[in-house]
């Protein structure tokens, strides 16, 4: 399995939530190879999300489409990797 975890600014709660789940999580959640996504509030205007795939493949091809672009939210860090242990 490969993962993408992503950090964010939240400028735009409300905007941010609606893009979230009306957006994001359908979209990723039909993407070939989807294994699960969390996404988590980890300070009062921060938030990281963890989207994993079942490989490297699978991953890639988010990966190609890009970052969002929002006002919403600035994008602060982008990272992939294979995943070494779950629970």
């Amino acid at each position: 399995m490969h993962a993408i975890v992503f950090r964010i600014t939240i400028h735009d709660r409300e905007e941010s939530d609606r893009l979230l789940r009306d957006e994001f999580v359908p979209t990723l959640s039909q993407a070939p190879g989807f294994v699960a996504g969390y996404w988590v509030q980890s300070g009062e205007n921060e938030g990281t999300s963890v989207i994993v795939f079942e490989s490297e493949e699978a991953m890639q091809g988010v990966v190609e489409q890009g970052p969002p672009q929002t006002d919403a939210f600035t994008l602060n860090s982008f990272e992939t990797g294979e995943v070494v242990a779950h629970a």
